[in-house]
C-alpha cells in the first residue's frame, strides 16, 4: 500500500453541443440504446445538459474526485473524429466528436482534471493540431483507431509519431475489441499495428491491454504481450477489465509480474456506474 496520489488515466467525457462547445454524436449513436446508458452513466440528462451546457459532466467528474480518498485527478479525453480523404474532418463516418479546444479550456477550471488530447493523424494540419495541443497543456494524445479509422500502422503517420517523440507525449490508445459504438473495426485494434510507433520511440499506453478479441488466429492479449517483451516504451492501462464481458482477464494480466511497473490505473469512466464492472465479476 502506498500514499502516492493515483492518477485516472483514462476518463470519458461526453457533449451534444450544448453551450457552443463544438461536441456531436451521430444520428446512429443518438438513436442507440446505449446513448441512454451512457447519460445514465454520467448522471445527467439532456435536459440538464441543454440548460448548462456540456461543461456540466466536466464539473461533476471533478466534484467525484474531491470526494475520493486515493485518486486526486483524472486525464479526461478529447475525441477527434473520422478524418476524410481531403485531410477533413469527416462527419458523417463520425460516431462522436469532443474538440480539444473545448476539454483545454473547461480543464482549467478544475485542477484535478488533466488534458487529454485527441488528434487523427490523417488530418491536414495533425502537427499543428498536435503542437497546440501540448502548448494547451495536453498529457497524452488518445485514439480509439476502430471508430476514429486510425491504422497505427501506416507509415504516413511516421512525422506524427517522430513529433509525439519530440515532444514527449504519450499516445493512449484502444486495443482490442470495441463494443461501446454503433460499429467498429475491430482489426484496427490488433496491438500488433503499435509495432511502428513503438519502434519510432513513442511511449505507447494499450488500453485494456488487449484484453478481448483475436487477430491473426490468435488472442490480442498473447500479441500484446509478445511486444511487451520487446518494447521497454510498451504500457498498458487496466481500464474495464473488471467487466463482466471479460472475465479472467485482470487475474491473467496481474500474472506477468515483470509488467507490474507498466500498469497504469484508469477507469474508463462513466463505464464504472452502469453495472457492468464490479471487482466481484474477478473475485476468483
Amino acid at each position: 500500500m502506498t500514499d502516492t496520489p493515483i492518477i485516472d488515466v483514462h476518463c470519458h467525457t461526453a457533449g451534444i453541443g450544448a453551450g457552443g462547445s463544438g461536441c456531436f454524436v451521430s444520428p446512429a449513436l443518438l438513436q442507440s440504446w446505449k446513448y441512454r446508458i451512457y447519460l445514465r452513466a454520467f448522471g445527467i440528462t439532456e435536459a440538464e445538459m441543454l440548460q448548462e451546457g456540456d461543461g456540466l459532466i466536466l464539473r461533476r467528474i471533478s466534484r467525484g474526485l474531491d470526494g475520493s480518498s486515493r485518486v486526486a485527478a483524472a486525464v479526461v479525453f478529447a475525441m477527434d473524429g473520422v478524418a476524410g480523404e481531403n485531410g477533413e474532418l469527416d462527419r458523417e463516418q463520425t460516431e462522436f466528436y469532443i474538440p480539444n479546444e473545448f476539454i483545454a479550456a473547461e480543464i482549467r477550471r478544475y485542477p484535478n482534471l488533466l488534458f487529454g488530447a485527441s488528434i487523427n493523424p490523417l488530418r491536414g494540419d495533425a502537427l499543428e493540431r498536435l503542437d497546440r495541443a501540448h502548448a494547451d497543456g495536453a498529457v497524452l494524445v488518445k485514439w480509439l483507431p476502430s471508430i476514429q479509422h486510425i491504422d497505427p500502422a501506416d507509415r504516413r503517420i511516421i512525422p506524427f509519431y517522430q513529433r509525439l517523440r519530440e515532444l514527449g507525449l504519450p499516445l493512449l490508445t484502444h486495443t482490442g475489441q470495441e463494443s461501446s459504438f454503433t460499429r467498429s473495426r475491430d482489426e484496427l485494434g490488433d496491438p500488433e499495428r503499435l509495432r511502428l510507433p513503438l519502434q519510432e520511440g513513442v511511449t505507447v499506453i494499450a488500453a485494456h491491454a488487449a484484453s478481448n478479441g483475436r487477430n491473426g488466429g490468435e488472442p490480442n492479449h498473447e500479441r500484446f504481450l509478445r511486444l511487451c517483451a520487446q518494447f521497454p516504451n510498451l504500457y498498458a492501462d487496466i481500464s474495464a477489465l473488471t467487466q463482466v464481458n471479460r472475465p479472467g482477464h485482470l487475474s491473467r494480466l496481474l500474472k506477468q509480474r515483470e509488467l507490474h511497473s507498466r500498469l497504469l490505473y484508469g477507469t474508463d469512466m462513466p463505464l464504472p456506474t452502469t453495472g457492468i464492472t464490479s471487482p466481484w465479476f474477478h473475485a476468483y
